[in-house]
């Protein structure tokens, strides 16, 4: 029904696809998996029409068709159920089923969403608000609109996250009786267990390529291997360093914020350690992060810092988004080193120079002290957040420290890291690639729906045990 034939995708320099191929039978359910990167949402924006291939076809009932926009694949059948839902939290159930129908009679509209309700055993108030349903209950909303508007192939993206266990029966048993009345549908997952469960076809995608294809019954260690590629039996990680009291602790911490939240979450940081926090993007890993340096607080649980001296750990947090979160669009180095130290009352231009020069020379920083931020390279971005680090923190929390960076300012980075952390503090950082975790860390945390389900030092596991815990398999 729907063929995708050698598909590329670039965006300037980067390669987002290259060479991609997908053929999706009627009647079946297609999985799409790969790691964070591989270019799973690329692909799919490019299927629905919300980003134009580079080169490639695709063939819809052997026909080449040129998907512009949302509208024209809705209009060819072709419609998507996103992680976050599409509607509007403020109007009724009733009103969002309308949304964008082609009759707008709310009668006969009420009779099309309660006769699919009875059909796939949902249960729903047409007069609630929706922000007010579960996230199951909203995309059981969003799926009766596609199913009203004809969409024969039905595109699902990691369907099953932040949602019950009952909605999760529900779900599943609505996609076999479409699939059994022929709809054509890509189930977009990480989960193995749901691959396993209703996939007929699973495609493998890695760092832009195809990676493999298996028919069902699939073998497992094949799908991880595709997944994540050939991985080394043994880490160069830098010998670990002396641990010695706990700087933070999580007792039964839980919390519904983000798509997934925390679950429960028992875990103890000693000094002197330095720990890798694993998963698929959204699994936790960035709640956990700001939980642990004050930015949220636990709906359950505790959390616990030492104090000594009467002063409180000294906390920093590098987020991913180093422009917008990190740094200050507009502002130059040699304001954010005013901003981070201890500036003086009267501020004129040759305040704070000296100090920025400094940390230009010391931190490689390629930048003069009146360059903004947003005219730096990502690694040069890097290199400013890690000198403004003041000398006294001993807790460091970083999300995606080297995300964009090149090989050696990715390594300047650790070397930095680890000749200044004092013998009493700690680092968390969360990465998405298991390379680094397991070279840089002494401790490796594998989130998993907001739940830690494993929990090693990287002396005592390996690559393959990681990899299958990231996608939920124990």
């Amino acid at each position: 029904m729907i063929q995708l034939v050698n598909i590329y995708k670039t965006f300037g320099k980067v390669k987002a696809l290259q060479g991609v191929n997908l053929h999706v039978r009627p009647g079946s359910i297609h999985g799409i998996i790969g790691e964070n990167g591989a270019g799973k949402s690329t692909l799919m924006k490019i299927l629905t029409g919300f980003i134009a291939r580079t080169s490639g076809s695709i063939l819809l009932d052997e026909q080449d068709v040129d998907l512009k926009t949302p509208e024209s694949a809705r209009k060819l059948g072709i419609g998507m159920l996103y992680q976050e839902p599409l509607d509007f939290p403020k109007l009724s159930v009733l009103d969002n089923f309308m949304a964008a129908a082609a009759d707008t009679n709310p009668q006969r509209q009420a009779e099309i969403i309660n006769h699919l309700s009875n059909k796939f055993g949902f249960t729903l108030d047409l007069s609630a608000r929706q922000g007010k349903l579960t996230v199951g209950e909203r995309q059981q909303v969003e799926l009766m609109r596609l199913i009203r508007d004809q969409c024969r192939i039905l595109i699902l993206d990691e369907p099953t996250t932040g949602i019950s266990g009952e909605q999760q029966k529900l779900l599943f048993s609505t996609l076999g009786r479409l699939r059994d009345e022929g709809k054509a549908i890509i189930l977009v997952s990480h989960k193995l267990a749901e691959i396993h469960s209703l996939c007929d076809r699973v495609t493998i995608l890695r760092h832009g390529k195809p990676a493999g294809e298996q028919e069902k019954p699939f073998d497992e260690e094949k799908l991880l291997q595709a997944m994540f590629a050939t991985l080394p039996t043994k880490s160069s990680r830098p010998p670990g360093r002396t641990t010695g009291k706990p700087i933070l602790t999580m007792e039964e911490v839980s919390t519904t914020v983000g798509r997934v939240g925390l679950d429960r979450i028992n875990t103890t940081i000693y000094e002197g350690e330095i720990i890798g926090l694993a998963g698929l993007d959204g699994s936790g890993q960035s709640i956990f992060l700001q939980m642990a340096y004050g930015l949220l607080s636990p709906e359950q649980g505790r959390i616990n810092l030492p104090v000594a001296d009467n002063e409180d750990v000294m906390r920093v947090f590098l987020p991913a988004d180093r422009l917008r979160k990190g740094l200050i669009a507009g502002l130059t180095v040699r304001e954010h080193q005013l901003l981070a130290g201890a500036a003086p009352f009267f501020i004129h231009t040759g305040s704070g120079r000296l100090r920025t020069e400094q940390a230009i020379a010391t931190f490689s920083i390629v930048g003069t002290p009146d360059t903004t931020t947003e005219d730096l390279s990502g690694g040069n971005q890097q290199r400013l957040l890690l000198s403004l680090i003041p000398p006294g923190a001993r807790l460091i929390l970083l999300e995606h420290p080297t995300r964009g960076l090149d090989l050696q300012s990715g390594q300047w980075t650790w070397q930095y890291l680890r000749s200044h952390l004092p013998d009493n503090g700690a680092i968390i950082f969360a990465s998405p690639e298991l390379e680094d975790i397991m070279e840089q860390a002494d401790r490796v945390l594998v989130f998993y729906n907001g739940a830690i389900i494993l929990d090693r030092p990287t002396d005592k596991t390996g690559y393959r045990e990681v990899s299958r815990a990231i996608t939920g398999r124990v």
